[in-house]
């Protein structure tokens, strides 16, 4: 990582990031890093391949691979274009990158990858994940992707981000030796535990349900984005019949001929330039997709602080009940139910030896139980720290692409609605002239 002055942040992936750096040197960090690796390095993400072979159960499958490229900033300010290096990366790879992220880096808002299967779109579009167009939307958002977590100021210095844009063979086992994928089946197996925390923090919980509720209206936005393009596909197909019948009217006229033949004309481009107009809506209806997995990255943020909390709060409980055992051992008195107090009304108490040794024993756990709890309060704290200042970046990474991406559109509809004008404007002439 480069230097940024005393308050320098170090990295995890291969370390450990030191998350007790106070909440003002992260950000002065995300703010000065924010671009680190793109500064130094071109990436890209330059075409898709089809490709034939045997899986890992030896059986025939086709796949498509992306041919990730990248060049050194240095080399093309130095007023040559040199070969950019590259390698072939398939989807599941991308896959591996993102889980590897998503654990090593549990505090942060992990750029999702594209769709792995076309969904909301309109009738007329495939939704074959092997069809050129998803293909090319797919390549360009596996790009999107890339420059995410390269311009992010912690995981574009990542080690394993780093070898999986340079290193064509043996990414795969730099990442499974992290050791990761033992972390990541245990998270998941705590996170679907049925646990309550009792004391949660109330900004992860009303993020959490934002998260919900932006996922629910984005679906919504595309759901109707979807059922308005296959009406307007439809509006626009029917124009060509205006052009068909047009053209036969014109054959049986003469001094109206003419301007009728040139009147469908005008109705058959108009038909047909529907297809190009929803492609380009695709585009923005991609950027609202990303968002929309977006959610799912930052509610994951917010299960893994009720996680971190709730295993302080189990820490803490344990340290309770232990020194509860203490003070009745201690005093001979037991002041709830317990199978020890039935034991003791049965066999007779303890003798004073094994009273003092299991004493003792207590007193080994409690001073381990205090620490554990210390530390379970610094992890918690840490994350509260690290995880919100990521999520207020994200908020405004959200509110600007979100905003831009809505502009656009309508720019786009603006734009549409005019040719559309322009195309009776001409037909007009045409029936003027006749």
């Amino acid at each position: 990582m480069a230097d940024s002055g005393s308050g320098d942040i170090a990295v995890i992936g291969n370390t450990d990031l030191t998350t007790s750096e106070s909440e003002n040197n992260i950000k002065n960090t995300m703010v000065e890093k924010g671009t680190n690796l793109l500064k130094r390095m071109e990436i890209g993400v330059a075409e898709a391949e089809k490709r034939t072979g045997k899986n890992a159960v030896n059986m025939q499958e086709t796949y498509t691979v992306y041919l990730v490229e990248t060049r050194a900033v240095d080399a093309s300010s130095e007023g040559t274009t040199p070969v950019p290096d590259s390698l072939w990366r398939r989807y599941s790879e991308f896959e591996l990158l993102k889980n590897y992220l998503l654990v090593t880096y549990p505090f942060l808002v992990v750029p999702p990858l594209p769709e792995k299967r076309a969904e909301f779109v309109w009738h007329k579009l495939s939704a074959d994940n092997m069809d050129p167009d998803f293909v090319e939307r797919r390549r360009v958002g596996l790009e999107n992707f890339l420059l995410r977590v390269a311009s992010h100021a912690v995981l574009s210095n990542d080690k394993i981000f780093y070898s999986f844009l340079t290193e064509e063979n043996g990414w795969k086992e730099s990442v499974f030796e992290t050791g990761f994928q033992a972390k990541a089946d245990s998270r998941l197996k705590a996170l679907n535990a049925t646990f309550r925390v009792k004391n949660a923090d109330k900004r992860f919980a009303d993020m959490k349900q934002y998260g919900d509720e932006l996922q629910s209206v984005i679906s919504q936005l595309l759901r109707v984005r979807a059922r308005a393009a296959d009406r307007l596909y439809g509006v626009y197909k029917v124009h060509g019949n205006y052009g068909r019948v047009f053209s036969e009217w014109s054959a049986i006229e003469k001094e109206m001929g003419d301007g009728l033949q040139s009147a469908g004309h005008h109705m058959d481009a108009y038909a047909a330039s529907v297809d190009d107009i929803l492609e380009e809506e695709e585009h923005y209806a991609d950027q609202l997709k990303e968002y929309l997995f977006y959610a799912d990255a930052l509610r994951a943020v917010c299960r893994k602080h009720e996680l971190t909390q709730f295993e302080l709060e189990m820490a803490a409980q344990d340290l309770i009940s232990k020194k509860q055992q203490q003070e009745e051992l201690a005093t001979g008195t037991v002041r709830t139910f317990s199978l020890k107090g039935m034991t003791s009304k049965l066999f007779g108490q303890e003798t004073p030896e094994q009273r003092e040794t299991k004493l003792k024993m207590l007193e080994t756990q409690i001073e381990e139980g205090e620490e554990l709890v210390k530390e379970r309060n610094r992890e918690c704290e840490e994350f509260v720290k690290s995880a919100w200042v990521d999520i207020e970046r994200f908020k405004e990474q959200k509110d600007h692409d979100l905003r831009e991406a809505l502009i656009s559109y309508a720019i786009m509809q603006i734009s549409m609605c005019k040719k559309g004008i322009q195309v009776w404007n001409n037909a007009k002439e045409c029936f003027s002239k006749m």
